[in-house]
């Protein structure tokens, strides 16, 4: 979530020049300026909004500002393609560049005004949660499928935001970045009650990565929880942040906005803040971002929580200290700051936006198409709803200029261009008395009797189920739900307005859904933000204030022009076409909302389909911040193109590839579902168990992982180690020839995939260990060469709790995509082989499982550990390899009884009566069915509590050796922890 802005407050007065020492580093400054300051003071640091302390020259300082791929600021900075286009361009050098000019922006507006609202020296970005599945609202702020990806764009961005390269430690920080939302974020429904699953595997192998990577690097300082639910606990209360404080003790936790009131209010996880706010910051919450601009309510719960003895001074102490720490790290604290020179809109991030537009853009089709032929003699048509348009999204600043698709083959071509919309034109006619509906010049809606008007025309964009958007040809404003005046019982009109120059905001309400209940009967105007229908007023005006269409105004729909058919001329008339189709940002998914389907709204792809017919030299550009379900597209599109929303520059970036002028280097930084069926559940964030993302999957995808073309051939060789084995410590080379076979100079991806042949557990089945840009001159070969250290093949052992490489064969394969990742070299690692898993020197977690079956994860208690739960008869968990000696006699186990069921605990319901009935927890061995039953533990029956827990201790017939181990739950019931115990030891683990 973003800051809103602040109401006005007076400003700050100035920090006062320290008149002390020179302190030899940043930990040292914050620690002289703690010790300054109050109990109280040290308190008012903890909100988002920390207002001055001139007793000890602290200035104002907020934390957060959205610099996602340009300053969110309303003054017009640089705005690059979306997060997920510069992860498409596979290029960290451009990424710290890109992060280098946002920086130096932020720098130079806070340079102008240091209190701006919306800028300050912490900044909230990026966002390095993984692309799981591409319906997330979200997919457009992220980077990639991939951890290993993901983490060195994010690196390298926030290397250049900060100020100094990867690997540099530099003694003032220029911005300080924050990632988020920490961790395992990506769905939007119902996020703030029901939890998800992670098993930690997925955590520690997938999730967590992109956290660590960036922390290690020391190129962060802060990061931010997201909102979600995680194994029934807010991950704003999540015990895996202390993960990263691992890694640096320093780091600050900012929360996003509202989130520690949504503790109470949404998850309902804490009754009240006096315990919900200390829970949080014994977690690792620093600084609270709530009630915007206005700290009394979070200082007051701080300070009660400090009175009551639920929170110590000791506590905010840590807190206020990280904090302190990361403005000395930004020079917040040194009033003696250099000039900088002002960079906002410079020439060269102008041309670095266009750059990024050229490097993010994948061709995924060609057959010649591409490039476009070009002189005087050449004509092209262009093409769609998104021909004419550079789109902002909700983290994007305003364009400070645009250069449309349309704008910028007009200034490169050197013949003649014609543009289509492609949009259906209508009229809406009121069925009762004839009337039209009408725009006016200054943005009201009437009913006229006019005809032949330009005023009564709408032009009509299909965003599939984000519904349609109607544009008056008349005023070229877009139609839309407003407030009117108040009414005379109280509250106010919703009106029609026809005034807005696009659709954007954090409530999109310019969509809507003409609806009919029969097949000849009338139409309804429906707007999708407020659910009510357009209707005539007492006076005879319209209003949106119809709750059913029953009440609503009857209307015709009269079809002026088809676009398809229109389009259909143009390109036909035409020696090329180019169509741009897609999506639009917040009404195709955005925070808030996922998409359902992942297919190109219907009537675009009817109009990409009647292009092509007309004219066989189409290229097709599809724009949209996630992937496309477009199979026949794929099929019969002569070219096929794919880019983000491209910011300023979108127009002339594009340009410059369609006609030859760069060569497309982008490569998919997400695998493209066939259909949203491939997909499962969005919920579902275990991709070992559900087989998802490009790691797992068996499904062939539209587009793979790491694809994309160029206007040249490439041959890869075999891949080639320089050896056959290695230990677990050495690094190995592969390499393999790449041949540019074809006419032109080209820049190629290469990419290193390994799979794991003989591992004890499911590994991926390709997955990226590597990638290199190489440049190959027409006719030329390179060798492409990865070192790999042989301990970067580790898994996660949920056994031991740390990462582990098995002894075995590895295929390594050098490739251009993930669906290229062929048999390769095979590596054999050698090593002491894998021990059993070890149920008997200490209690084990009954999450650390290495398989489950119709089993939930919960949590243990409000503050600390995770447990399973089950709902029913048939629910499993599986320990393989497991040592059992003939001195094992017992089992022991904590357990818990039902709760209601999961979906109350999502919403934070106590449990009562009504849970499932309990039943036994059989232990068996090698089959959860049929296997040999070796103990068994009845659950406990009574209603316990959510957090009440039981230690049992139950006998285990003889054993001996090695077995794959099940706990089988025949009803309801909950584990936490297992454990073998031994005759000498009765009492078992405690």
């Amino acid at each position: 979530m973003t800051r809103s802005l602040a109401p006005d407050q007076p400003p700050s007065p100035p920090a006062e020049p320290d008149a002390g020492p020179r302190y030899r580093d940043a930990g040292e400054l914050a620690d002289h300026v703690l010790g300054l300051l109050t109990l109280d003071e040290k308190i008012s640091l903890l909100h988002s909004d920390q207002a001055a302390l001139p007793r000890v020259g602290l200035a104002a300082f907020h934390t957060g500002g959205e610099v996602l791929h340009g300053v969110r600021v309303e003054v017009p900075c640089t705005v690059f393609p979306q997060a997920v286009g510069l992860g498409a361009s596979w290029d960290p050098d451009l990424l710290e560049r890109i992060g280098d000019a946002i920086g130096s922006e932020v720098d130079s507006l806070l340079q102008r005004d240091r209190h701006q609202p919306l800028v300050s020296r912490n900044v909230w970005s990026p966002v390095v949660n993984l692309l799981r599945d591409p319906r997330w609202g979200r997919n457009e702020e992220g980077y990639s499928e991939d951890p290993g990806l993901t983490s060195s764009l994010a690196v390298a961005y926030c290397s250049g935001l900060r100020g100094a390269g990867p690997g540099e430690r530099p003694a003032r920080w220029r911005i300080v970045p924050t990632l988020k939302h920490f961790v395992a974020y990506n769905h939007e429904t119902d996020k703030f009650a029901r939890s998800m699953d992670l098993r930690p595997r997925v955590l520690h192998e997938y999730d967590m990565v992109p956290f660590l990577e960036p922390v290690r690097a020391g190129v962060v300082a802060a990061v931010m929880p997201s909102y979600h639910l995680l194994n029934g606990r807010p991950n704003h209360l999540s015990e895996h942040l202390r993960l990263l404080r691992l890694h640096d003790p320093d780091l600050a936790v900012v929360s996003d906005g509202f989130a520690p009131s949504d503790i109470i209010d949404k998850s309902h996880y804490y009754e009240d803040r006096e315990h919900a706010y200390p829970a949080a910051m014994r977690a690792g919450l620093d600084s609270f971002t709530d009630h915007w601009g206005d700290p009394t309510i979070t200082v007051r719960a701080l300070r009660d929580a400090v009175a009551r003895g639920l929170l110590t001074e000791a506590e905010i102490d840590a807190a206020a200290r990280r904090l302190l720490l990361l403005r000395a790290r930004a020079g917040d604290l040194d009033p003696h700051r250099e000039p900088v020179q002002d960079t906002v809109g410079a020439p060269a991030h102008r041309a670095l936006a266009r750059e990024a537009v050229r490097r993010s853009a994948v061709l995924l089709r060609n057959d010649g198409t591409l490039p476009l032929a070009d002189g005087p003699g050449q004509s092209v048509a262009v093409i769609g709803p998104l021909a004419d348009r550079c789109v902002r999204d909700w983290y994007g600043g305003p364009l400070p200029y645009r250069v449309t698709p349309v704008d910028g083959i007009r200034a490169r071509a050197g013949g003649t261009v014609v543009y289509e919309s492609g949009l259906d034109r209508i009229t809406l006619r009121h069925r009762g008395d004839g009337r039209l509906l009408a725009a006016t010049e200054d943005g009201g809606v009437r009913l006229t009797d006019v005809t032949g008007s330009d005023d009564t025309v709408f032009e009509v964009f299909d965003w599939g189920e984000g519904g349609i958007c109607l544009r008056s040809v008349g005023n070229g404003m877009f139609l839309s739900w407003d407030r009117g005046g108040e009414l005379p019982g109280g509250g106010r009109r919703e009106i029609l307005r026809c005034d807005r120059e696009e659709p954007f905001g954090w409530e999109i309400r310019q969509t809507f859904r003409l609806e009919r209940a029969e097949a000849d009967g009338p139409w309804v105007l429906r707007n999708v933000y407020s659910g009510r229908y357009a209707a005539t007023d007492a006076t005879g005006g319209l209003d949106l204030m119809a709750p059913d269409a029953g009440s609503a105004l009857a209307l015709d729909v009269e079809v002026l022009s088809l676009g398809a058919e229109t389009a259909a001329r143009a390109a036909g008339a035409a020696d090329r076409a180019v169509v741009l189709v897609g999506t639009y940002p917040q009404i195709n998914g955005m925070e808030g909302h996922d998409r359902q389907d992942t297919g190109l709204p219907s009537g675009q792809s009817a109009l990409a389909r009647a292009v092509i017919e007309a004219n066989p030299r189409t290229a097709v550009v599809l724009v949209s911040g996630h992937p496309l379900s477009v199979t026949e597209l794929a099929e019969r599109a002569p070219a096929l193109m794919w880019t983000s929303h491209g910011g300023q520059e979108f127009g002339n970036g594009l340009a410059d590839l369609l006609f030859g002028d760069r060569e497309p280097t982008g490569r998919l930084p997400q695998s493209w579902p066939r259909s949203a069926d491939d997909l499962g559940d969005i919920l579902g964030y275990d991709i070992i168990k559900s087989r998802l993302t490009y790691l797992y999957s068996d499904r062939e995808p539209l587009f793979p992982f790491g694809h994309g073309l160029g206007y040249t051939d490439y041959r890869l060789g075999p891949s080639v180690l320089d050896r056959g084995t290695a230990a677990q410590d050495e690094v190995v080379t592969v390499s393999a020839e790449l041949t540019n076979t074809g006419a032109r100079a080209g820049e190629e991806v290469a990419q290193l995939y390994v799979r794991a042949l003989d591992s004890p557990v499911p590994r991926p089945l390709r997955q990226l260990h590597g990638f290199r840009r190489v440049s190959v001159a027409p006719g030329a070969r390179e060798r492409v060469e990865f070192r790999l250290p042989v301990r970067d093949l580790a898994y996660w052992d949920v056994g031991r709790g740390r990462f582990t490489v098995a002894p075995g064969r590895y295929a390594l394969t050098v490739a251009r995509s993930a669906a290229a990742a062929g048999p390769g070299a095979v590596l054999t690692v050698v090593g002491e082989p894998l021990p059993p898993r070890d149920l008997g020197s200490r209690l084990v977690r009954a999450v650390d499982f290495d398989d489950y079956h119709a089993v939930r994860l919960t949590d243990q208690s409000p503050t600390t550990g995770e447990a399973v739960t089950a709902s029913g008869p048939g629910s499993w968990l599986l320990f393989r390899d497991v040592l059992i000696a003939r001195g094992h006699t017992g089992m022991v186990l904590r357990l818990g009884g039902p709760v209601l069921d999961m979906d109350a605990v999502d919403a934070g319901v106590a449990p009562s009566g009504g849970a499932a009935p309990p039943g036994r927890l059989e232990i068996r061995l090698g089959d959860p069915a049929g296997g040999r039953l070796v103990a068994v533990a009845e659950i406990p029956g009574e209603d316990t509590g959510r957090y009440s827990w039981r230690t049992v201790t139950v006998p285990l017939a003889p054993v001996d050796g090695r077995h794959d181990v099940y706990l089988v739950f025949t009803g309801a019931g909950r584990l936490a922890s297992l454990g073998l115990t031994a005759a000498e030891s009765p009492g078992g683990h405690r």
